[in-house]
């Protein structure tokens, strides 16, 4: 494994050099196969599975036989909720179901890091030293994101003590803001830039017992 680096800055977008990355996490060859697996069953554990048609015994009405059985020269028939009549039941039609996906948790862990090392490979890791604000403004989230080069859509990883940056970065329609235990490998490969304080970089593909919800996907561009 090389060294690898990202850029350093201060919380006003002044360079600071670089800092060293853990190359065991964002030098690693990325394994597609495994990151595709796993994005897979992300998104598919965030469907809601709400899909549901009524079948000829849940339709309303039909319960008496439209004409008798023989002598009217037409196609005998027994209800008028049939599959093949207008209004009628659905055959085989979709039913609410979980589609979740189990997916190993070395798998995840696998994943994360090969989408890490991915944007690692791109330079688009950015990392800020600290966050000094004494007050949240959105103002100097947006100063700070355009003095670094994070342009697009961002994912901006943040620790709980981060109050006042939390705050001003959460008004911006392209920024997605995560605490290290909840970075997901969906999240990274959605995001053009990843932008990390040094205490968070070194957290971020940490053992999580992180789980998708269903509020967590699918993020639709603005």
């Amino acid at each position: 494994m090389s060294d690898v680096k990202a850029l350093l800055f201060n919380s006003e977008g002044g360079s600071l050099g670089d800092i060293a990355l853990d190359p065991e996490v964002f030098g690693i060859e990325p394994n597609r196969d495994v990151l595709h697996q796993v994005i897979t069953a992300q998104l598919a554990g965030a469907r809601l599975g709400t899909h549901k048609t009524k079948t000829r015994a849940e339709v309303r009405g039909g319960g008496a036989k439209p004409w008798r059985q023989k002598g009217t020269g037409r196609a005998r028939h027994g209800s008028i909720r049939s599959p093949i009549w207008r209004g009628g039941g659905v055959a085989h039609g979709p039913e609410p179901r979980d589609h979740g996906q189990r997916t190993p948790k070395k798998m995840k862990r696998l994943a994360l890091r090969s989408a890490l090392s991915a944007r690692a490979s791109e330079e688009s890791i950015l990392v800020i030293d600290s966050f000094t604000w004494s007050e949240p403004r959105t103002k100097n989230a947006t100063a700070l994101l355009a003095a670094v080069g994070a342009t697009g859509k961002t994912l901006v990883v943040l620790s709980p003590t981060d109050i006042n940056a939390q705050l001003a970065f959460r008004n911006l329609p392209q920024v997605l803001i995560a605490e290290p235990g909840h970075v997901t490998s969906y999240d990274v490969l959605w995001a053009s830039h990843l932008v990390f304080t040094s205490q968070t970089v070194k957290q971020v593909a940490g053992q999580s017992a992180y789980e998708v919800s269903k509020s967590d996907f699918v993020k639709e561009d603005s």
